[in-house]
């Protein structure tokens, strides 16, 4: 049997199925994408742009940040650096800010990943149902073998493609769902470690300052 004969075969409950794997693939082709990118150029960058900072050289810090502002961290470090002469708590809650704003933009999607995988089961056990009421409403103990097998056969059918259907879609879309939960998490645990580096660098640059406005003013 086919894919075409298979859907037919599913019942009405195949087109939101299809919607629903149709969404859910373009949206985790997107994140595949987004994921790749930041896996691939972010730890080089932001590793780059804390060797700058630590040498003073606070322009090519900003500007190394600005030439990768499609990555989250860089966009992070470069809220606070662009800052004019901030207190060492302003730069905090500069980089806490821009971190928080970044959250959504890391769990992207995730609410409707969840809504497919909880929904396509649903419509699966929905076409298990219909598919019953199909053949029990073609059944007729006293036509067994006769014209009536076709629609209980027909029931059958439905029954079993929707339900596997149903899990095939949720299956599917939970096994990248919690992929892309997994790199979220381990991203934020970044912001956080490489937020906190930065705004180390940034208390320590700030006292030899202050020190230095000191010394000069004895």
């Amino acid at each position: 049997m086919g894919i075409k004969q298979l859907f037919i075969a599913g019942g009405v409950v195949m087109w939101p199925l299809l919607a629903f794997s149709v969404v859910a693939l373009a949206l985790i082709v997107e994140r595949v994408r987004f994921w790749y990118r930041i896996n691939t150029r972010q730890a080089k960058v932001v590793r780059e742009i804390l060797n700058l900072y630590r040498m003073d050289n606070v322009v090519g810090a900003i500007e190394k940040s600005r030439q990768n502002a499609d990555l989250p961290i860089p966009r992070i470090f470069l809220a606070a650096l662009e800052l004019e002469e901030p207190t060492p708590e302003e730069f905090r809650l500069a980089l806490e800010s821009e971190a928080q704003a970044e959250l959504p933009i890391i769990k992207r999607f995730n609410t409707i990943f969840d809504t497919i995988i909880g929904l396509s089961p649903l419509f699966g056990l929905l076409g298990t149902v219909l598919g019953l009421i199909v053949s029990f409403a073609s059944l007729n103990l006293g036509d067994v073998g006769g014209t009536k097998t076709a629609g209980v056969t027909s029931g059958i059918s439905e029954a079993l493609v929707s339900t596997a259907s149903g899990l095939i879609v949720a299956i599917f879309t939970l096994f990248f769902a919690n992929s892309f939960r997994g790199l979220a998490q381990r991203q934020t645990g970044l912001i956080q470690e490489y937020g906190g580096q930065l705004e180390l660098l940034y208390r320590r640059r700030y006292e030899r300052g202050g020190e230095k406005l000191y010394a000069s003013t004895r």
